[in-house]
């Protein structure tokens, strides 16, 4: 009995231990969704994103409202650090809230209207522009709310 439950032990400390939570990036599954394939390094990958300002919760940017979702390779550089992180080891379906320091974010050079040194939540691009961006400058707190789409043009159902 003892040798079959610390297998199932092993390996489920071994699935959770690939969500990161650190000093730079914390993540919080927010939907939990199962499949057998998830995300590695590499993978091209299709991420709806929402973005508020922590402070007040108003809307500065969201893919939802384009109706297209962010697409680009997980883990290979092309975002910031926190995304390339922060979005491994996911199942399409599955949401997640990331919180970005901003070693693994903008760091102190910022972005448009990222201010240097922002904290941010996110998992992509940021297109920001008139009012909101102006506010954003006065905020250090940034939230993206996340939901994987697909890997590799496959999406939930057909993995």
């Amino acid at each position: 009995m003892k040798l079959t439950i610390l297998p199932l032990l092993a390996t489920l400390s071994l699935a959770t231990a690939e969500i990161i939570n650190n000093e730079y990036l914390k993540t919080e599954v927010t939907t939990p969704a199962t499949c057998t394939r998830k995300t590695k390094a590499g993978d091209k990958v299709d991420v709806h994103y929402r973005g508020t300002l922590e402070k007040d919760g108003s809307e500065f940017d969201a893919s939802y409202n384009r109706g297209q979702p962010l697409s680009f390779s997980v883990g290979t550089g092309q975002v910031i650090k926190g995304w390339d992180q922060g979005l491994l080891d996911m199942c399409p379906g599955e949401k997640r809230k990331l919180t970005i320091q901003p070693d693994w974010g903008y760091g102190a050079r910022g972005a448009g209207p990222i201010p240097a040194n922002a904290v941010l939540s996110k998992s992509g691009p940021l297109e920001i522009s008139g009012t909101i961006g102006r506010r954003l400058l006065t905020s250090n707190d940034l939230v993206f709310e996340t939901e994987l789409v697909s890997i590799n043009g496959q999406t939930k159902d057909e993995l």
